[in-house]
Formats: C-alpha cells, sequence, structure tokens
C-alpha cells in the first residue's frame, strides 16, 4: 500500500489524475486475496481511491499552480456542474453492483488510453472552449464517470481541454485542481451509501477503508510533486503516450475482472 501511494502520487502529479487509475485495481486485488466479498470489492477499492484523492489533489494542484500551470478560469465555470455529476455518480454507484463499476473503469480507461496513444489528442476542436447550452454535459459527465471509476477525472478532463487548444501542461495542472471538486463529495457519498454494511471488512468507515486510506495517502502526497516536476521536464507527446500506457494497463486488469 505504501509503494501504491508513491506510485500513484507520481501519476497523480506527472498526469493530472487523482492517482485512482493505480489505487482502485491495486487495490481490488488486495481486497479479493483477503477474501472480501466480491459484491463490495469495487465499492471498497472506488471510495477509498476517492478519498486518497483529496490529499493528493491538493498537494498536486498547489505543485502546479506554483509553475503557473492551472487555468482558474476553467475551474470556476466547470467546478459546479463536477460537484453535480459527482453526486449523480453517487446516486447511481449505490444500486449497480462491483462487475457494473469494474466494467465502466475498463470500458472508459480503455477508450481514452486509444485516444492518447494513437495522437487523437492533438486534434484540435477549437481555438477555445464552446460558449452553448450543451458546455455543462462535459463537466457533469466527468464528475459522474470519474466517481464510478474512482479517478480525479484528468483522464478525461485533459484530453478535453487539449481538443480545444489548452497546453497540455496548463490541462494537467487545471484536472489536478478538479480532481478535487470530484474527491470530495464522492468520497462522502460512498461514505453515507456503504453506512451500516456488516459485511465490509475491518476498518470500513461506510465503503471507505481507513487502513488503506492510512497507508496509502502519505506517500501518495509525498510524491504528488515528484510527478509534477516530472511533467515539466518531459515533451508533450512523451507525456501523452505515458498517459495512455497507464490507462491502457489499468483498463486490461480491469476488465479482466468484470468481463
Amino acid at each position: 500500500m505504501l509503494l501504491t501511494g508513491a506510485v500513484s502520487g507520481v501519476i497523480a502529479g506527472l498526469l493530472g489524475v487523482g492517482g485512482g487509475i493505480v489505487i482502485v485495481p491495486v487495490l481490488e486485488a488486495v481486497l479479493e486475496i483477503l477474501g472480501v466479498d466480491a459484491a463490495f470489492r469495487m465499492h471498497i477499492a472506488v471510495a477509498t481511491s476517492l478519498a486518497v484523492i483529496i490529499p493528493t489533489s491538493i498537494s498536486s494542484a498547489v505543485a502546479h499552480n506554483r509553475r503557473q500551470s492551472v487555468d482558474h478560469g476553467v475551474v470556476r465555470s466547470w467546478s459546479p456542474f463536477i460537484f453535480f455529476g459527482a453526486v449523480a455518480g453517487i446516486v447511481i454507484s449505490a444500486s449497480v453492483s462491483g462487475r457494473f463499476l469494474a466494467g465502466v473503469f475498463a470500458t472508459i480507461a480503455a477508450i481514452l488510453a486509444i485516444n492518447m496513444i494513437a495522437h487523437f489528442g492533438d486534434r484540435k476542436l477549437g481555438d477555445d472552449l464552446p460558449r452553448s447550452p450543451l458546455l455543462p454535459v462535459l463537466p457533469f459527465s466527468i464528475g459522474t464517470i470519474s466517481t464510478l471509476m474512482g479517478i480525479g477525472g484528468g483522464s478525461m478532463t485533459v484530453p478535453a481541454l487539449t481538443v480545444y487548444n489548452r497546453p497540455i501542461h496548463l490541462a494537467v495542472g487545471t484536472s489536478a485542481l478538479l480532481g478535487l471538486v470530484i474527491a470530495v463529495p464522492a468520497a462522502i457519498g460512498y461514505i453515507v451509501t456503504g453506512w451500516g454494511n456488516t459485511l465490509l471488512p475491518n476498518g470500513s468507515f461506510g465503503y471507505l477503508n481507513l487502513f488503506g486510506f492510512a497507508l496509502i495517502t502519505p506517500t501518495s502526497v509525498l510524491f504528488a510533486p515528484v510527478g509534477a516536476k516530472i511533467a515539466h521536464a518531459i515533451s508533450r507527446r512523451r507525456l501523452s503516450i505515458l498517459f495512455g500506457l497507464f490507462l491502457l494497463t489499468a483498463s486490461i486488469r480491469m476488465g479482466y475482472q468484470a468481463f
């Protein structure tokens, strides 16, 4: 769990994600080894990942903000819709199975991985974010899907911003801060919906596992600035490829569990 936290922290700072892309698959595998009921493994992994994302996103966002790599205008305009999207994700998660959550994780991660590796992310849809009544649909969807996957939303926020002419380093930093908007309501929601479930393992606070949180969080927060430093030292294309490879790896692992 300490090593998982370190890796997730580096990835959080490097890619603008909350680290859940690593935490969720690893936690799910550990819970399986420990004999936790398959019906709740993904809920626990997702909830714990989202809780870890809160301090990790703060650490990562602060590091990127020091390098002036956060678009505060996007943060202000997207935050309300991302928040309500996260609430919608909690409502959905309360009535679906662990296999469904694993399937969502695998499918979305695979699509995004192909997008980043195949260089589709460099295709611009416009010089700036569109100003239309449909604009809220994008951040709302990011909030909902991220809550179901247990991630900070960077895997969708970064591509969404880059296709509208935001430099990838700015997109990564902005995504890190928006991850906080997703993680706080989503983590609280998973605690509430899992409250009182007597089938959950020891150390459970709703669906949040306190043992996993306590072990993963310190190293995740410690290593997030390291990832941010690396992000500003490598090229845009290499950053995109790394992003895609991590997503593809997680997709294959979770797809095996779901299907």
